[in-house]
């Protein structure tokens, strides 16, 4: 369901009829609180409800609905975790909404980490010409520098590598790892993260087995041609992996949570609070969302 006031229930509501309440062969339903889904069109077998009850009032969030918002979530997870569901694809909530009434995660990410027990989530974007995983996500950029070690390289690598395995269906993926700085430190004369942490974490996975290159400059790697030698970027920074992945898909870009013992994707955008309620809302996303997450269920061989 996603934060109520926001577009994440027209989004899903719009997506769930274009699909006709299917992606392929597997049936969809929207978990959450139906009454804020009312005048959707959408029929009553298309949810399973939650017991905490919400409030809609497009673009003025209340925290009053964040138990209502936190028990999609949740009830959701339970579902993928038991079997009786194949994927999980989450609107966009609110933060600072959640928090409000002790919500102690970041984010979506943290808490579907928390709730499956996984060691470790990484966020993907792909879309049709591209997959970024940023190594950093929402920190202050100068703070990235110490944060960027051989250990959190490898850990990344390895899960994006395994999930471009599991999710994707490449037997023998290709990632391209990014430089921290200006054309990739130029040899230590620009900076020298490149020859001290990224380039020994990439011998450590070639080592390994994996076919990895970099550290590359990040103003050469985006590029039609030079997208064409890897299957995803492994990026040091939150921008410099969401420029280009939202240059090339921006209404169709989906969020992946790799790491994780389920499928779990997203539209790539906010709630647009601005916007909610006005039939503005672009629906591409949310449908890209659901179908990437069937097509990953399909890979892992999921209950339909």
């Amino acid at each position: 369901m996603g934060e109520p006031a926001g577009i994440g229930p027209e989004v899903a509501a719009a997506a769930f009829l274009a699909l006709n309440g299917a992606a392929g062969l597997r049936p969809l339903k929207i978990v959450g609180d139906p009454d804020v889904f009312a005048g959707s069109g959408l029929p009553g077998e298309a949810f399973i409800p939650t017991e905490a009850k919400a409030v809609r009032v497009p673009g003025k969030p209340d925290s009053a609905n964040a138990a209502a918002t936190v028990e999609a979530i949740s009830k959701a997870v339970g579902l993928c975790m038991n079997g009786e569901a194949g994927g999980l694809v989450t609107a966009p909530i609110n933060k600072h909404v959640l928090m409000q009434t002790g919500f102690r995660f970041p984010g979506h990410t943290d808490y579907l980490q928390h709730l499956t027990g996984a060691p470790r989530a990484v966020m993907m974007l792909a879309g049709e010409t591209l997959r970024v995983v940023p190594l950093t996500v929402h920190v202050p950029l100068a703070k990235v520098p110490g944060l960027i070690s051989e250990a959190a390289i490898i850990e990344t690598a390895e899960i994006t590598l395994a999930a471009l395995v599991q999710d994707f269906g490449l037997t023998a993926p290709r990632l391209a790892i990014a430089g921290l700085n200006p054309h990739a430190g130029e040899n230590g004369a620009l900076g020298g993260e490149e020859d001290a942490v990224i380039f020994p974490a990439i011998t450590k996975l070639v080592a390994r087995g994996h076919r990895v290159t970099g550290p590359l400059p990040s103003d050469t790697m985006f590029h039609e041609e030079a997208r064409a030698r890897y299957d995803a970027a492994l990026c040091m920074y939150h921008d410099q992996a969401l420029i280009p992945i939202k240059t090339l898909s921006f209404w169709d870009g989906v969020n992946v949570t790799l790491g994780l013992p389920i499928v779990r994707t997203s539209p790539d955008h906010g709630t647009a609070f601005e916007i909610a309620g006005q039939g503005k809302a672009d629906h591409r996303s949310m449908i890209a969302a659901i179908q990437m997450a069937a097509e990953m269920a399909d890979a892992r061989a999921l209950h339909k």
